[in-house]
C-alpha cells in the first residue's frame, strides 16, 4: 500500500515565515542579552537556509554577523539502518571552536525530537559547548524524547497522518509552510 500527500492547508505564506524568523531572531537576542559569543548551526538541509535568514535579521538589528555552521546528522540518526542502503550525506562545517561555544541550532520542524538529539550528539562529539539552544520554524508535537525548542515560529498541533512542509526558495522555489494529509491509495 502506498500513500499520497494531499494538500490540506496553507499555514504560513512568505510574509508569515519572514515575520516568524524576525521574531525568533529578536527572541534570541533578548534571551541571550545580546549576541556576544553566540553561534548559529543550521541542521541540513532546510535548517541551514533558515539559520542564514535568522543571521541576516540579527545582522540588521545588532550590526553583527554571527559565526554560522552547517551540520549533517545522517550518521547520528537512530534509524540509519532503516533509512536507506546508501543514505545521502551532506556537508558538516562548523568553522568555530565548539568547546565552550554558545550554540543556537536551527531546524525546520520539531516532531519526535530525534533529529535534535542527533544534532546535539554530533555537536558534542566535536567538543563541549557552554550551551545549546534550539530554534525551529514549526513545532508539530508528538515528541518521543524529552526535547523542546527554545524558539518556535509556529506551534502547529498535528495528527500523525499529517506532514508539515517548510518550503524554502533554495529547494522548493517558495518560502512557506504547508500542511499535507497522508492518504492511502
Amino acid at each position: 500500500m502506498t500513500a499520497r500527500l494531499e494538500r490540506k492547508a496553507d499555514i504560513m505564506d512568505e510574509a508569515g515565515v519572514r515575520r516568524a524568523l524576525k521574531r525568533i531572531a529578536h527572541e534570541i537576542i533578548e534571551n541571550n542579552h545580546g549576541v556576544e559569543g553566540l553561534t548559529l548551526v543550521g541542521i541540513q538541509r532546510r535548517g541551514v537556509v533558515l539559520a542564514r535568514m535568522i543571521r541576516e535579521v540579527i545582522k540588521e538589528v545588532e550590526g553583527v554577523t554571527l559565526p554560522m555552521g552547517v551540520l549533517d546528522i545522517t550518521f547520528y540518526r537512530d534509524d540509519l539502518s532503516i533509512l536507506a542502503a546508501h543514505p545521502v550525506v551532506n556537508t558538516t562545517d562548523l568553522p568555530f571552536q565548539v568547546q565552550d561555544a554558545r550554540i543556537v541550532m536551527v531546524d525546520d520542524v520539531l516532531y519526535s525530537g530525534r533529529t535534535a538529539r542527533a544534532a546535539m550528539d554530533a555537536i558534542c562529539d566535536m567538543g563541549r559547548p557552554a550551551l545549546i539552544q534550539l530554534a525551529v520554524m514549526v513545532d508539530r508535537g508528538h515528541r518521543e524524547l524529552p526535547i523542546r525548542a527554545d524558539y518556535v515560529g509556529k506551534n502547529l498541533p498535528t495528527s500523525k497522518s499529517e506532514l508539515v512542509a517548510v518550503n524554502v526558495p533554495e529547494f522548493d522555489g517558495a518560502l512557506s509552510v504547508v500542511l499535507y494529509e497522508k492518504k492511502a491509495d
